[in-house]
């Protein structure tokens, strides 16, 4: 494990390299958050890729192009006096407390699953959400994004046990619908039809 001391020491120095690199660097001097954030995803991915793998030399190596990325986008926002790399680590404690009353407060939290209920419902309240579905990140991969539907659907109650109980519940819904549509009466026209 690594001494405090040489944790800050390597942190700064990625930051000296990072500030180094945008201002000596013309690829990196042109880059703006639109444009580095492909990379950031890319490099999300390889540390999944290198995560699965169960190669730690390898996670090791994207885990700190991740962290670069990281470093980067601060420094983009820096520049433009809109947050530093200190706010976003900041900002990431306060909110990890926040979301673990259980650590840090008296809340109590004895399973996984009961932490991770609490987790979603502390997000709606501290985060002021308008809905289950209102800060899902749209940019998402197809399958990542409806995983992410499914499970906010499941937070709220919104979950089935198999297949057939939610087949069982759509057949219902459609026997409701059709039924409505049935009882109403066909609509009268409010213009004349047009005798062309």
């Amino acid at each position: 494990m690594a001494s405090s001391e040489r944790l800050a020491s390597a942190l700064v120095e990625l930051q000296e390299l990072t500030r180094r690199l945008r201002r000596d660097c013309p690829w990196d001097r042109e880059q703006t958050a639109l444009t580095i954030v492909p990379h950031t995803v890319e490099e999300a991915y390889e540390v999944a890729d290198a995560a699965a793998g169960g190669d730690p030399a390898r996670l090791l190596d994207e885990l700190g192009d991740l962290l670069f990325q990281v470093y980067f986008l601060a420094l983009l926002l820096e520049e433009r006096g809109e947050g530093d790399l200190e706010q976003v680590a900041s900002g990431v404690h306060a909110k990890l407390v926040r979301r673990h009353p259980h650590v840090f407060g008296k809340a109590e939290a004895k399973t996984a699953e009961r932490v991770r209920d609490r987790w979603e419902a502390l997000k709606t309240e501290q985060e002021g959400r308008e809905g289950v579905f209102h800060d899902v990140p749209v940019a998402l991969p197809a399958l990542a994004l409806a995983r992410k539907v499914q499970r906010r659907a499941a937070a709220v109650g919104f979950e089935y046990p198999d297949l057939a109980a939610a087949l069982a519940d759509l057949e219902e819904e459609l026997a409701e619908l059709k039924a409505e549509l049935t009882d109403r009466p066909e609509p009268t026209p409010e213009l004349p039809p047009d005798p062309r």
